[in-house]
């Protein structure tokens, strides 16, 4: 009976020390495609010990994991539905962390001719005059949800039969759908860098202020779901936005191009 209960208890405890050793992030497709988290959760492992497992999606979905206490935190890029999320009591010591931009690329072509444009919403209301092919996202994702600020900003609707294109994918789908139908879509810079191997789209449009681009990174509240590894994901939070992570995120690069900017204050 003793040994059974000593069993017992050291099974718990490598359960515990298991868990506390790892912690589960939802983040977005632009972190995992560029390739980025390839580089930098090993560094922080070699700093801490602790594995992050992730899963990559759209924002929202990525919040939504992080609501349901399915992640322990969450690294995104929507600041409005970021807001939401922490207001909603659903995540805490939501901090800067880094920055990139969106950009709109094209076909070589450009038969919507918006090549060299600085307005991003008037780029986009002369593909829709167009009739231009449009790759969107669809996913609720921050590129999607910027994608649709844009096309309020822009005055219209986007929608034109067979050629705006909802796809609900991530971002390198998109990329190859747009390179396959000649068209446009938006993307965030480093994952089209990633993937200009694969694609012959072009940058259109670039510098708009409103394709400025912002990540955070957000722990779920303790409180909602006290099963979480909260402790790990502080850790994590901590290193991302000390000088060593800060440094790690400006020192990835892909082909000679820096894809993202520390922003920790």
């Amino acid at each position: 009976m003793i040994k059974r209960i000593v069993f017992a208890l050291a099974t718990l405890l490598c359960a515990a020390t298991a868990q506390a050793q790892t912690v589960r992030m939802a983040t977005t497709t632009s972190t995992a495609n560029t390739g980025l988290l390839d580089y930098l959760l090993p560094k922080f492992r070699s700093r801490t010990g602790i594995t992050v497992q992730y899963v990559a999606v759209g924002t929202g979905a990525a919040l939504k994991i992080g609501e349901q206490g399915d992640a322990d935190v969450v690294l995104v890029h929507d600041r409005e539905s970021e807001e939401k999320f922490v207001a909603a009591g659903f995540g805490v010591k939501r901090r800067d962390v880094m920055y990139n931009d969106f950009v709109i690329v094209g076909a070589p072509a450009d038969p919507a001719q918006i090549r060299g444009m600085k307005d991003a919403a008037e780029a986009l209301k002369r593909i829709r005059a167009a009739g231009s092919a449009f790759v969107s996202r669809g996913d609720r994702s921050g590129t999607h949800l910027r994608e649709l600020q844009l096309w309020r900003a822009a005055g219209v609707e986007p929608r034109w039969e067979g050629y705006y294109l909802s796809i609900g994918q991530g971002m390198g789908t998109a990329l190859i759908m747009a390179y396959e139908k000649r068209g446009y879509t938006l993307t965030d810079r480093g994952t089209y860098l990633a993937y200009l191997k694969k694609t012959d789209l072009q940058i259109m449009v670039e510098g708009d202020s409103r394709l400025n681009n912002p990540y955070s990174v957000i722990a779920v509240n303790p409180s909602r779901h006290p099963s979480i590894n909260h402790a790990g994901a502080t850790r994590l939070i901590d290193w991302l936005t000390s000088d060593e992570g800060q440094r790690a995120i400006a020192g990835y690069k892909v082909g000679g191009a820096q894809l993202f900017f520390p922003s920790a204050k």
